[in-house]
């Protein structure tokens, strides 16, 4: 029998670490189920490293949606679950995904449920989908679970992927204009300086421009170093998850650009809130997998508060409504469904209709920044034309004076 440590959640929200004996990491998870903790993360202890996991690599949302929607078919079909398992991990490509259903596969032929199974691989399988299959087993309606997932997923990524794609045309401004500037100040201005030296005094704006393009000539061994270490550096903060919390929390105070980043925190929380009521996760858990969800540190405050609200028997409105984060006419709708008991239908309309906004805020956020990056660029630029020509002006002048 082997000791696994594990964190997880109480019925309130509240996190709890401890230690527990048992066969295996299936076992373990029953064993927290019964005592009413929902798991977070489970390891044994005897490896220190990693949690379990059969297998390693990134899974898309597309992805997993198609294999959800694939076994919901073939179980609307009647085909047993283990088969159908089976079959949809054959039609896989080699991989992380084929890999980590393979090993549900085999957890479920030695008689482990399929939320257990998808449990013990968290690198494939979300702690959200885990929770809404478990409730659907519960609850004997796991093919429309496997369905809502599926939809879900693809919304997700269809909403990633429109932002990301909005963000294209300003990575390539900024990526032209560095490249632009740094031809500019190592092949072009050297060449200017041997000729433009000769005067017995430069303006202020050539001193500073020769010897900028000098130290790029002469330390670009040490301009790339720095340059490599701060990309590394920006890559650890972003990936760190205090960096993500500081980034997150500065990023709100960015005009246009914080507002369609609050739009798209409550679009998930909306939308992963309403989807696991609608599939029986009862509301604790539901608000504790919504707010680990939700990518914004002052909207999981204020869920967690709201959770605290609804362990007591109180409205959960009201502290969305003091964190200030959320749109009016969302809290209404919000209050209206909590008081009529339709909070999940309620919660998904309201998703999509912040979905629609928040593309009409990244579209405005993007726009934004397009002319905002010119600017920049014509700006550097303008400095190294500046720098060239100023000592050019001196000596036609004193060509003519002379």
């Amino acid at each position: 029998m082997a000791t696994f440590s594990y964190t997880a959640r109480k019925r309130d929200g509240q996190k709890v670490v401890g230690t527990l004996q048992a066969d295996t990491e299936s076992a373990a998870l029953r064993l927290l189920d019964e005592r009413q903790l929902f798991p977070i993360e489970v390891r044994e202890q005897a490896d220190a490293g990693a949690p379990l996991i059969a297998s390693s690599g990134r899974v898309s949302n597309r992805q997993l949606a198609l294999v959800y929607s694939q076994l919901a078919d073939l179980l609307g079909a009647g085909v047993p679950l283990l088969s159908a398992i089976n079959t949809v991990a054959r039609t896989l490509r080699a991989g992380a995904l084929r890999s980590a259903l393979t090993a549900v596969g085999e957890q479920v032929a030695n008689g482990s449920t399929l939320a257990d199974a998808m449990a013990e691989q968290p690198g494939a399988f979300r702690s959200l989908h885990v929770a809404m299959v478990r409730a659907g087993e519960r609850g004997g309606f796991i093919e429309e679970v496997l369905v809502n997932l599926a939809a879900f997923l693809e919304r997700q990524d269809e909403l990633r992927n429109k932002v990301i794609g909005s963000l294209v045309y300003p990575v390539i401004l900024v990526a032209v204009g560095v490249g632009v500037v740094c031809f500019l100040m190592v092949f072009l201005v050297p060449r200017f300086e041997s000729m433009l030296t000769e005067q017995a005094a430069l303006p202020l704006p050539s001193q500073v421009l020769f010897a900028v393009s000098g130290f790029l000539v002469e330390q670009w061994p040490l301009v790339l170093l720095l340059g490599a270490a701060g990309v590394g550096g920006v890559i650890a903060v972003v990936r760190s998850a205090e960096g993500q919390r500081l980034l997150a929390l500065g990023a709100m105070y960015v005009p246009v650009v914080g507002m369609a980043l609050r739009m798209l925190a409550i679009t998930r929380f909306c939308r992963i809130f309403g989807t696991l009521l609608a599939n029986g996760v009862p509301i604790l858990q539901a608000l504790s997998i919504s707010r680990d969800a939700a990518g914004l540190p002052a909207l999981g405050e204020a869920i967690d508060t709201a959770a605290e609200n609804v362990r007591k028997g109180e409205p959960m409105t009201q502290p969305l409504r003091d964190s200030e984060l959320f749109p009016g006419e969302v809290l209404e709708m919000i209050h209206v469904a909590e008081e009529s008991n339709q909070m999940e239908k309620t919660l998904l309309k309201i998703a999509d209709t912040v979905e629609r906004r928040t593309e009409r805020q990244v579209d405005l956020a993007v726009r934004l920044v397009e002319p905002v990056v010119l600017i920049f660029i014509a700006a550097a630029i303008g400095l190294v034309a500046l720098g060239i020509l100023m000592p050019i002006f001196n000596m036609a002048s004193s060509l003519r004076g002379g």
